[in-house]
């Protein structure tokens, strides 16, 4: 057997058990592990967990924070979604529920259980999209910044390895208002890097 299958076959069978996880017995709408991987990907977008639309559809970020992803990317569904191209990777692969304020943090028990392990498993990532505060405190650790704003402002003392992002979703709306650097500065060279990568 050739090195790509065994790789290949090792990743599938480690997917093939987070898919089969119940270490949480208590998530609202049941278990349902979303993840894509591949050996071959180049570009991991670690987030946070997956919202319930998502988890009702059983697809990562296919909602309206996964269009706003694509668009900062410069991507189109078809290649979002080749997992030999892109691995999606979130701090909790299912939907913790919703709180007072959204969706809950993403559960504790998926890192310890299997974050290293499927990370070991993707030799060829060039850049790693950190998506969040709970991604960018696992990935970024102590090179982390007071806030996500001043994190993601510093963007180019992580780059290309890491790109700190803020969450995609709609109700950052204001966010992105107040800090229009970033739709000029980070987005122009996220896309122009992701091409480079994919090609």
């Amino acid at each position: 057997m050739s090195t790509n299958k065994k790789a290949e076959k090792a990743i599938t069978n480690l997917v093939d058990r987070i898919r089969a996880c119940s270490i949480c017995t208590d998530l609202p709408l049941g278990p349902r592990p979303l993840l894509q991987v591949d050996p071959a990907a180049r570009i991991l977008i670690a987030g946070q967990a997956p919202g319930r639309k998502t988890h009702v559809k059983g697809v990562p970020f296919d909602d309206a924070s996964g269009d706003r992803l694509r668009s900062w990317m410069g991507v189109d569904r078809q290649t979002f979604y080749n997992e030999k191209k892109i691995a999606i990777l979130p701090m909790g692969f299912c939907y913790p529920g919703t709180g007072k304020s959204g969706d809950l943090p993403p559960r504790a028990e998926c890192e310890p259980a299997w974050r290293e392990a499927i990370l070991e498993k993707l030799p060829n990532i060039k850049t790693t999209l950190v998506i969040g505060q709970y991604a960018l405190r696992w990935h970024l650790g102590t090179a982390r910044k007071d806030n996500l704003t001043k994190t993601v402002q510093a963007w180019q003392s992580y780059w290309p390895e890491l790109l700190p992002l803020p969450h995609p979703s709609p109700r950052n709306i204001r966010w992105f208002m107040q800090n229009p650097w970033f739709d000029a500065q980070v987005i122009p060279a996220l896309r122009e890097h992701v091409q480079l990568v994919l090609s």
